[in-house]
C-alpha cells in the first residue's frame, strides 16, 4: 500500500523501506520487495560487484512501464558517499557500498541494477577493473556474442589475463579483467580500444569497433565502457528486463541461455553454482601487454577513437562527426 513503511534486517542493520509492495515490473507482478529478497539473496556476489565503487544511481520509481532518471550525486539517505571528479571536472559526491545494506538503499531510492565505477574509492583516478562489453547490433543477438567472447577469452589468456564473463541482463554480454590499479582511466580505456580491436580483426564481418552507428554491424566491442565515469549493470543486478545479469563459467559459453536467468529463474542457479565471481579480486593483471598492442596499432597509424560526447576533445581523436555528415573534399 503506498504510505507503507517497513524495516528490512541487512548486514545488522535495520533499512527503510517505503512501500514495499509497490509493483515495479507489472507484467510479472514483482515488487520493491521482491527486488530487495533478491539482492539479499546473492549478497556475497551482489555486493562483491561494487564494493567501494562510486555508483550512479539509475532509478525507476514508478516501475519498468516508465523511463528511469540517473542520479549521480548522492542523496541524503546514502549513509557513504566519496568525493568524485566527473569527465567535465565539475566535483560531486557518489554513493558507495560497503554491504548489502547499502544496495538496500538504493533499492528504497528506485534502484533496480547497479551502475558501478571501474575505480573504487581508495584509489579513484586509477581503475582496477576493464570491462568488455559485447553488445549485439540490429540482426545480431546473443548467440552472435559466443564466438566473440570465446576470442576475447583466448586473446586474455595471451595477455596473461583473467576474463570473468556474465550476461548483460539485457542483449548482450560482459566480460570482466581485474587490474592492479597502476594505470589511468585513459590508459585502460586505450588498452580496451587496442583489445578490441585486435578481436575485430581476428573477427572481421562478425566483431566491430565502429562508435559511429551508422557503420556498425555485428557485435560491438563498446570500448568507451572503460571511460571516466562510465556505469554498466554489475554483476547479479536485476535489470529492467526482469532478467539478471548472471555469471557463468568459461565452459557454459556454449549452453548460457540469458533467458532463464530471470528474478525467479536465478533463484535456482544461484543455489546451483552459488558466486561464480569470488576469486575475482584474486586475479589481479597486468595491463602492460594491450598497451604494447596499443603502441603498434599506433606505429601502423591506427590512432584514437571518439570519446562519448559528453567528454572533452581528447588529444588525437578524430572528429565527433558522423560519417555521413562529415564535409566532403571538394
Amino acid at each position: 500500500m503506498p504510505g507503507e513503511v517497513t524495516y528490512v534486517e541487512a548486514a545488522g542493520r535495520q533499512v527503510r523501506l517505503t512501500s514495499p509492495d509497490k509493483v515495479l515490473f507489472p507484467e510479472q507482478g514483482w515488487t520493491k520487495r521482491d527486488v530487495v529478497e533478491h539482492y539479499l539473496g546473492c549478497a556475497p556476489g551482489a555486493v562483491r560487484g561494487v564494493h567501494r565503487r562510486p555508483c550512479a544511481l539509475k532509478r525507476w520509481p514508478e516501475g519498468v512501464d516508465h523511463p528511469p532518471f540517473f542520479t549521480k550525486r548522492a542523496p541524503a539517505t546514502i549513509r557513504e558517499a566519496v568525493a568524485v571528479r566527473f569527465p567535465s571536472a565539475r566535483p560531486g559526491r557518489m554513493p558507495i557500498v560497503d554491504d548489502v545494506s547499502d544496495i538496500v538503499d538504493q533499492v528504497q531510492l528506485g534502484c533496480l541494477d547497479l551502475n558501478p565505477w571501474t575505480s573504487r574509492a581508495e584509489h579513484l583516478d586509477h581503475p582496477d577493473e576493464l570491462r568488455l562489453d559485447l553488445d549485439p547490433t540490429e540482426g545480431f543477438t546473443f548467440d552472435d556474442c559466443r564466438p566473440v567472447a570465446a576470442a576475447c577469452r583466448d586473446l586474455l589468456a595471451e595477455q596473461r589475463l583473467a576474463g570473468w564473463p556474465k550476461t548483460s541482463g539485457s542483449r548482450g554480454l560482459h566480460i570482466y579483467v581485474r587490474l592492479q590499479p597502476r594505470w589511468t582511466f585513459e590508459e585502460v580505456r586505450r588498452g580496451a580500444l587496442a583489445f578490441a580491436r585486435e578481436i575485430e580483426r581476428r573477427l572481421p564481418g562478425l566483431a566491430t569497433t565502429a562508435w559511429w552507428k551508422e557503420e556498425r554491424r555485428g557485435v560491438f566491442l563498446d570500448f568507451n565502457q572503460n571511460a571516466r565515469d562510465k556505469t554498466i549493470a554489475s554483476a547479479y543486478s536485476l535489470r529492467h528486463t526482469g532478467r539478471v545479469s548472471t555469471p557463468f563459467a568459461w565452459e557454459e559459453l556454449a549452453t548460457i541461455d540469458p533467458t532463464e536467468m530471470t528474478l525467479e529463474g536465478f533463484r535456482g542457479r544461484w543455489a546451483a553454482a552459488g558466486d561464480l565471481t569470488a576469486d575475482i579480486d584474486r586475479a589481479a593483471g597486468d595491463l602492460s601487454g594491450l598497451l604494447a598492442l596499443a603502441g603498434a596499432d599506433a606505429a601502423r597509424g591506427l590512432g584514437d577513437a571518439p570519446w562519448p560526447p559528453h567528454y572533452p576533445k581528447m588529444p588525437g581523436e578524430p572528429p565527433r562527426v558522423r560519417p555521413s555528415k562529415q564535409r566532403k573534399p571538394r
